[in-house]
C-alpha cells in the first residue's frame, strides 16, 4: 500500500536537485504560450496564402508553389521531432525548449522581412526546425511532472491549446493580413516569443536527465523518406505525374520514399542499443491506435482550411478577415469545452469523449462541402464551424492523454517525439496532398485552368461568374479529402481501451514498465 501511494505522483527522479516546484501548473502555462505560437503558425498561413501568392508569386496559376510556404515549415518540423524528443531526455526539456524558442522567434523576423517566395520558404524551413525543438518538450513535461490521476486535466489544457491554435490561426491571420499585410503574421511572433522565453526561463523546472545514444542513421533514413514522399505528392500535379528531371519521376520519388521508410522501420527493429523509435512502445495498444488517429487528425486539420479559404476569398470575394471570422464558433467552442473535457477525462473511458468528437468533426467537414457553392448564404458557414468546435474539444486532449498514459518516465521524450512526429507527418502529407488534390479538381472542373492568364483564377479578387461555379465545385470536392481522412481516426479510436482504472495502472513505477 505504501508503494502504491508513493507512485501516484511523478517519479522521484524526475526533478533535478533543488528544482521541485510547488505546483506543475505554472510551468505548463509558460510552455503552452510557446506551443500555442508554433501551432498557430501551422495554420495561420492558410488564410494569408492568397495575399502571399499575389505579392510574391503573381505570374502563375499553379497553387503548388505557394503551398510550399506551409509544406517547408511542416517538413522541417516533422523530420527532427524524433531526435529532439530524445535531446530533451538527454539535456533537459527546459534547455531544448529555450533553444528552439529562440530559433523560432529569430526565423519569424526573417519570414516577415522576406521579399521573394523562395526566401520566405527558406525562412519557414528554419522556423519549422525551431518548432521541432520545442514541441516534444511540452508533452514530456506533462508526463514527468503530473501524477496520472491529474494528467487528464493537464492534457486537456494541452489539447485545448492544440485545437484552438490550429483554428485561431486563420482568424488572427485574416485580421493581420487585412490590417497590416501578410508580413505581420510573422512579425507578431516576436513579442510573443520574447515573453514566452522569459516565462519559461523563470517557471519551468530543471528535470533530471537520462543518458542516450543518438541513432543518426535512423534520423537520416527518416528524413530522406519523408522528403521523398512529400516532394512527390507536392509536385506531382505540376509535373503531370511524370518526369521531374532526367531519370527522376514523381512516381519514382514516391516509391523510393516508401522503400526508404520500410528500410527505416527494419533498421529500427534491428537496432538493439537505443533506436530512434523504440518500437516496444507500440506494444501498447493505446499508444499505437492513438498514433494512427493523430496522423489522420493532423492531415485533416492542416488540409481542411486551404480549399475553404480559397473558396471564400477567391470565389465569393470575402476579405481575409471576413473569411476568418467564419471560424469564430470553432475557436470559441473548442477553447471553452476542451478543458472541461480534460477534467472529465480523468474519470471516464476516453472513447466516450473522443468518438463523438471525431464524429462531429467529420460531420462538420461534410457539411462544409455541401455548402461550398455560389448560392449558399455566407452566414450558413457558421453552423458547421460550431459543430467543428464541439468536435475539436473532444478530440485533442483524449488522444494525447490516452497515448501517454502508460509512458515510462525515461521514455517520456521519445514517446512525445513519436506522437508529435506522427501528428506532424500527417500534417505534412495533408498539406502536400490537398495542394495536389485541389489542383486536380480545379483542372477537372475548369479544363485548362493552369494555362489561363496569371491571376485570373487563383488570385486577384473575386472570380468572374464564368469560372466561379467550376472553381467552387473543385474546392467543395477538395474538402471531401479531409472529411474522409478523419474517418480513419474514428476507426482507430474504436480500438482504444481505457477506463478510470487505467490511471491506477499507469502510476506503477517506471522501472516496471520500461520494456
Amino acid at each position: 500500500m505504501t508503494e502504491s501511494r508513493q507512485s501516484t505522483g511523478p517519479d522521484t527522479g524526475t526533478f533535478a536537485p533543488g528544482h521541485r516546484p510547488a505546483s506543475p501548473w505554472p510551468a505548463l502555462w509558460a510552455l503552452v504560450i510557446g506551443f500555442f505560437m508554433i501551432l498557430v503558425d501551422t495554420t495561420i498561413v492558410s488564410v494569408a496564402n492568397p495575399a502571399i501568392k499575389t505579392a510574391l508569386d503573381p505570374n502563375t496559376n499553379n497553387l503548388d508553389n505557394v503551398v510550399w510556404v506551409t509544406s517547408a515549415y511542416l517538413l522541417t518540423y516533422a523530420v527532427p521531432l524524433l531526435i529532439t524528443g530524445r535531446l530533451g531526455d538527454r539535456f533537459g526539456p527546459k534547455n531544448i525548449y529555450l533553444i528552439g524558442l529562440a530559433l523560432f522567434t529569430a526565423a519569424s523576423l526573417w519570414c516577415g522581412l522576406s521579399n521573394s517566395l523562395e526566401g520566405l520558404i527558406a525562412a519557414r524551413a528554419v522556423q519549422g526546425l525551431g518548432a521541432a525543438f520545442m514541441t516534444p518538450q511540452t508533452m514530456a513535461v506533462i508526463t514527468r511532472t503530473f501524477p496520472p490521476n491529474r494528467r487528464g486535466a493537464a492534457m486537456g489544457l494541452w489539447g485545448a491549446t492544440a485545437g484552438v491554435a490550429t483554428l485561431v490561426g486563420p482568424l488572427v491571420g485574416g485580421l493581420l493580413v487585412d490590417g497590416f499585410g501578410w508580413e505581420w503574421i510573422f512579425f507578431v511572433n516576436i513579442p510573443v516569443g520574447v515573453i514566452a522565453f522569459v516565462l519559461a526561463w523563470r517557471l519551468v523546472p530543471k528535470l533530471a536527465t537520462s543518458p542516450h545514444r543518438f541513432d543518426l542513421l535512423g534520423v537520416l533514413l527518416s528524413a530522406v523518406a519523408i522528403f521523398l514522399l512529400v516532394f512527390g505528392l507536392q509536385e506531382g500535379e505540376k509535373y503531370e505525374w511524370g518526369v521531374i528531371w532526367g531519370p527522376f519521376s514523381v512516381w519514382g520519388m514516391i516509391i523510393a520514399g516508401l522503400v526508404v521508410m520500410a528500410l527505416f522501420i527494419v533498421q529500427q527493429w534491428r537496432t538493439r542499443s537505443e533506436p530512434l523509435v523504440p518500437l516496444a512502445l507500440f506494444r501498447d495498444r493505446n499508444f499505437s491506435a492513438s498514433n494512427i488517429a493523430i496522423a489522420a487528425v493532423g492531415f485533416t486539420v492542416t488540409s481542411m482550411s486551404l480549399p475553404l479559404m480559397f473558396f471564400l476569398q477567391t470565389a465569393r470575394g470575402l476579405t481575409p478577415t471576413q473569411a476568418a471570422l467564419l471560424m469564430i464558433p470553432t475557436a470559441l467552442l473548442s477553447g471553452g469545452l476542451a478543458p472541461v473535457a480534460g477534467r472529465i477525462l480523468d474519470r471516464v473511458d476516453p472513447r466516450l469523449i473522443l468518438i463523438p468528437g471525431l464524429l462531429f468533426v467529420a460531420g462538420g467537414l461534410f457539411w462544409y462541402a455541401s455548402l461550398v457553392n455560389m448560392q449558399t448564404e455566407i452566414w450558413m458557414f457558421l453552423f458547421p464551424s460550431a459543430l467543428m468546435g464541439i468536435g475539436n474539444a473532444g478530440m485533442w486532449g483524449p488522444l494525447a492523454t490516452t497515448a501517454t498514459r502508460r509512458l515510462p518516465v525515461r521514455q517520456a521524450g521519445a514517446g512525445a517525439g513519436i506522437y508529435n512526429t506522427t501528428r506532424t507527418i500527417g500534417s505534412v502529407i495533408g498539406s502536400a496532398a490537398i495542394a495536389a488534390f485541389m489542383q486536380a479538381r480545379l483542372e477537372a472542373n475548369l479544363p485548362g485552368a493552369s494555362d489561363a492568364s496569371a491571376g485570373s483564377i487563383t488570385g486577384g479578387g473575386a472570380l468572374p461568374d464564368a469560372v466561379a461555379e467550376g472553381f467552387s465545385a473543385g474546392m467543395a470536392q477538395s474538402i471531401l479529402l479531409p472529411a474522409f481522412t478523419i474517418l480513419v481516426a474514428l476507426v482507430a479510436a474504436l480500438f482504444l481501451r481505457g477506463a478510470p482504472s487505467d490511471a491506477a495502472s499507469a502510476s506503477a513505477p517506471a522501472s516496471a514498465k520500461a520494456e
